[in-house]
């Protein structure tokens, strides 16, 4: 496969070449969870994938908690719909706990200071209230839990939404709020953990593929011997042989040929779909 052909696979499992989604949680589903730490950014990516997108769609659908915005798969913050954001958490959590062990320490956060601000965050938050980060840190100090500094507070918050006690509310203006996971989002079914990796494994590759394991470990944030250990037991590549460091992996559909729109997208910077250096000679 031509470096030519790989990039225009990917596009089209993107949805950039050809969009077909129309609405915004429906993107998100495709691509599993879209980065938002940049939250005008995040947006332009699914605007791209929407034929006749708005920017208000996008935020009425942020609004009505169609997409949500927590941190997951790796320390930073995603879009992801609420179908998805309890197996995910489930999954990736663990992970980016221990990624961000050295600055609990460094902040002095333990185990007993995280349950006491849960504690507070769900009493504050209870009954549908949505408050935002100035406000909350108002009710983690009026609770005895000291805020001072941004890096403490960044962490005591990216806890409570890893540990799924809050997620995003409605904007408020153009403020955040945080809000209850357990009221903003519907009751789903549980998804063992084997269920979820194979889960994750197939959206990835379905969405953004040809793309390798190294491809896939990073964008997860799960451990490289994990990833391989899911791809060789999902079963989805038995007609691929993985080599590692160099195999492309792709569920693209070979009945369906590339559908090339003429036109220039301009793509949010935080997005992968260009091929790692790495695997830049595959052919």
């Amino acid at each position: 496969m031509t470096n030519v052909a790989i990039a225009q696979q990917r596009l089209q499992n993107h949805h950039l070449s050809h969009p077909q989604l129309k609405r915004p949680d429906a993107i998100v589903a495709w691509l599993g969870a879209v980065q938002a730490q940049e939250y005008a950014g995040a947006k332009w990516a699914l605007v791209q994938r929407m034929p006749s997108a708005t920017d208000a769609a996008i935020e009425q659908a942020f609004t009505d908690g169609a997409i949500l915005r927590t941190h997951l798969l790796r320390p930073t913050w995603h879009f992801v719909t609420p179908a998805d954001i309890r197996w995910m958490l489930a999954l990736t959590a663990p992970r980016v706990h221990a990624l961000n062990a050295y600055y609990y320490r460094k902040c002095e956060l333990d185990k007993t200071i995280f349950a006491r601000s849960h504690d507070a965050l769900v009493n504050a938050l209870q009954g549908g209230k949505q408050l935002m980060r100035e406000e909350v840190r108002t009710v983690l100090e009026q609770a005895g839990i000291a805020t001072k500094g941004d890096l403490r507070f960044a962490y005591l918050m990216m806890h409570a939404e890893l540990d799924g006690i809050v997620c995003s509310g409605a904007r408020r203006g153009k403020q955040f709020t945080y809000a209850l996971v357990e009221e903003r989002v519907p009751p789903t079914r549980k998804v063992d953990r084997d269920e979820a990796l194979a889960e994750l494994v197939k959206r990835y590759f379905t969405s953004h593929g040809p793309a390798t394991v190294q491809d896939f470990t990073w964008w997860s944030g799960l451990h490289s011997l994990v990833s391989y250990g899911i791809i060789l037991s999902a079963g989805l590549f038995h007609n691929s042989p993985i080599v590692v460091g160099i195999s492309l992996l792709n569920l693209f559909d070979p009945s369906q040929p590339y559908r090339n729109h003429g036109g220039t997208k301009l793509c949010c910077v935080v997005e992968r779909y260009s091929l790692r250096r790495s695997c830049s000679s595959s052919r």
